[in-house]
């Protein structure tokens, strides 16, 4: 039996082309397990347990490339080595892996590299973009919850002794954590 596994890495993207690369060979649309918005760095990934929990002893698990099951080498070769123990073959686009082969495993340790790298990379990229928004003023984080006045006034609420910090969060319908991090700045004026 052929297990499909698709996944990206923002819930804006689609699976599409992965699903029809799956198709394509010879996996049957019900056993295709999917992840949406989620790295490939994270091995806890819901669609992809189900999919090895999905696979039975001869059966093969197929990927359009390794880099949609694993963006590490120790997570590909971890999975695949699973995958070895309970006599499941891995189909990466194509071409089954085999691990008994030692070009075979060259191969897959090159494609693990090169996928880990890519995440190393795009990490890179995010980081330096950040670092230059910030230095431009763009970043700025998430817009506070509370405007001044009403941070104020949750201020006065609190020293006034009438309410816990748990009546004051429900009143303004926010998080203890924001009432203790307004109270935290008062003290710091």
């Amino acid at each position: 039996m052929l297990i499909g596994y698709a996944r990206v890495s923002t819930s804006g993207q689609d699976v599409a082309a992965q699903r029809d690369g799956l198709l394509a060979l010879g996996v049957a649309d019900r056993d295709i397990y999917v992840d949406h918005g989620m790295t490939g760095t994270n091995r806890a990934r819901p669609g992809l347990r189900e999919a090895l929990a999905a696979c039975r002893q001869g059966d093969t698990l197929v990927v359009t490339k390794l880099d949609r099951l694993a963006r590490s080498l120790r997570d590909a070769t971890d999975i695949a080595d699973e995958l070895t123990t309970k006599g499941v073959a891995l189909n990466l686009g194509g071409a089954v892996h085999d691990p008994t082969d030692p070009v075979g495993r060259l191969l897959f340790n090159v494609l693990g590299m090169v996928a880990e790298f890519e995440a190393d990379l795009i990490r890179s990229r995010t980081r330096e973009g950040m670092a230059i928004a910030k230095a431009a003023g763009k970043l700025r984080g998430r817009k506070p919850k509370l405007n001044p006045s009403q941070e104020k006034h949750m201020v006065d609420l609190y020293r006034a002794g009438a309410h816990t910090t748990s009546e004051i969060a429900a009143l303004f319908d926010v998080a203890r954590s924001t009432v203790y991090r307004a109270l935290q700045r008062a003290d710091q004026q």
